[in-house]
C-alpha cells in the first residue's frame, strides 16, 4: 500500500470525513531535505469532518497527526493539514 493509501485509510477510519483529499506534494521538494528520492515523503491533505466541530485548529491537527502518527515517524517528512468541519467547507 503507497504512503497515500495509507493516510486516506487511517484518516477514514479515525475521522470518518465527508470530504477527504489526499495530494502527494513530493515532486516540489525534490532535492531538499528529507525528500525521498521516489516521493511520497511530502503531502497536502484536506479533511472535512464533523469530528472537527467546536475543535479549535490546533486540537484538529492534533487529531490529525495521532491518526498518522507512525507515518509522521517514517516515511512522511512534511504534512500540510487543511481540517473544516461540514459548515465551514462552504464558507
Amino acid at each position: 500500500m503507497s504512503v497515500a493509501e495509507t493516510i486516506q485509510q487511517k484518516l477514514n477510519e479515525a475521522l470518518s470525513p465527508t470530504r477527504l483529499d489526499v495530494t502527494d506534494d513530493s515532486a516540489r521538494h525534490a532535492g531538499h531535505s528529507g525528500a525521498a528520492a521516489g516521493g511520497e515523503s511530502h503531502f497536502k491533505v484536506t479533511v472535512v469532518s464533523e469530528a472537527f466541530e467546536g475543535k479549535s485548529r490546533i486540537e484538529r491537527h492534533m487529531l490529525v497527526n495521532e491518526a498518522l502518527a507512525a507515518e509522521l515517524r517514517g516515511p512522511i517528512h512534511m504534512l500540510q493539514i487543511k481540517a473544516m468541519t461540514p459548515a465551514e467547507e462552504w464558507q
